[in-house]
């Protein structure tokens, strides 16, 4: 029987012939930034390291991506020809987590694009993660996002997260876009305070959350309720038992469940009067379960 050499096999094999190639370059390349001798107007090596983001290998792809990261900026530009432009969809996923890595403020608009009008989700995600990493630079883009009548829910939840994730650093954004018009944008901005105010307590940033109480919006009142409760910020009580009363009962529900949080017994009378009062069953249960969880 005629055996076949397995050099010969690997040879044939244009995926393995692909792989060691992509092996021989991270090589190289690594060898050349350990001894400074990296060539940073070498476009070809870029893009070949770009293109290998596409490797079938999950370690090699994290290789590639954490190499080009080590590069820098000068990396920047061709990860975003592929973000916009390569057909394989592993690729563009790729490039938008090494830009995460990189986090290179020029990238913003093609994030931004990106994550508008790229059909893979991963895509998506990939971008408002690199958008939520490079930080200030991101926030007015976010906060356009966020404003649009016209846009999935899925993408809005995605700024919202992204504008939370970098907090402090948006905090002068986010003093000015709480007279937002738009109730989305409040919303977003309330949830984004409570971080900060959590990472960096001070007065200014609790009374935003409590004047945000009585917004016209019951998403953003409810909000801001919730944001108090988790903080425990005894000072809200007042403002929380006077919700007690409104004539929305999601707002009387979320008012309920923060002074639940905050667990101050200076509630429990006001809860008990909001008890009797109380017409819808589901909200009772709620307000029964506070009083019980301060006692």
């Amino acid at each position: 029987m005629m055996m076949v050499n397995s050099n010969a096999r690997a040879e044939a094999d244009p995926i393995l012939l692909a792989q060691a190639e992509t092996d021989a370059l991270l090589g190289r390349v690594r060898e050349q930034i350990d001894l400074d001798t990296f060539n940073a107007n070498d476009a070809e090596t870029l893009r070949l390291l770009v293109e290998s983001l596409g490797d079938t290998r999950g370690m090699t792809r994290l290789r590639c991506a954490e190499t080009l990261a080590e590069i820098g900026e000068v990396a920047t530009p061709f990860l975003l020809d592929a973000l916009a432009n390569h057909v394989n969809p592993v690729v563009r996923r790729a490039a938008a987590k090494t830009l995460t890595l990189i986090a290179d403020p020029t990238a913003v608009p093609h994030l931004i694009h990106a994550l508008l009008n790229d059909e893979d989700t991963v895509v998506k995600g990939s971008s408002i993660g690199a958008l939520a990493r490079i930080g200030e630079p991101s926030v007015q883009a976010l906060l356009d996002i966020l404003g649009s009548t016209d846009l999935p829910e899925s993408t809005i939840g995605h700024a919202a997260w992204a504008l939370a994730f970098i907090g402090a650093g948006a905090k002068e954004y986010l003093y000015r876009a709480i007279a937002s018009d738009s109730p989305v944008v409040r919303g977003a901005v309330v949830g984004a305070i409570a971080k900060v105010a959590q990472e960096e307590p001070q007065d200014e940033l609790f009374e935003i959350l409590v004047k945000s109480l009585t917004d016209v919006d019951v998403d953003v009142r409810c909000e801001a309720a919730a944001a108090l409760g988790n903080l425990a910020y005894k000072p809200a009580i007042p403002n929380l038992i006077e919700l007690l009363e409104h004539g929305d009962g999601e707002t009387r529900r979320a008012a309920a469940l923060s002074l639940m949080k905050v667990g101050d017994r200076a509630a429990i009378e006001p809860l008990q009067a909001a008890l009797a009062k109380e017409s819808e069953a589901a909200i009772q249960g709620v307000i029964k379960l506070a009083i019980s969880q301060i006692k």
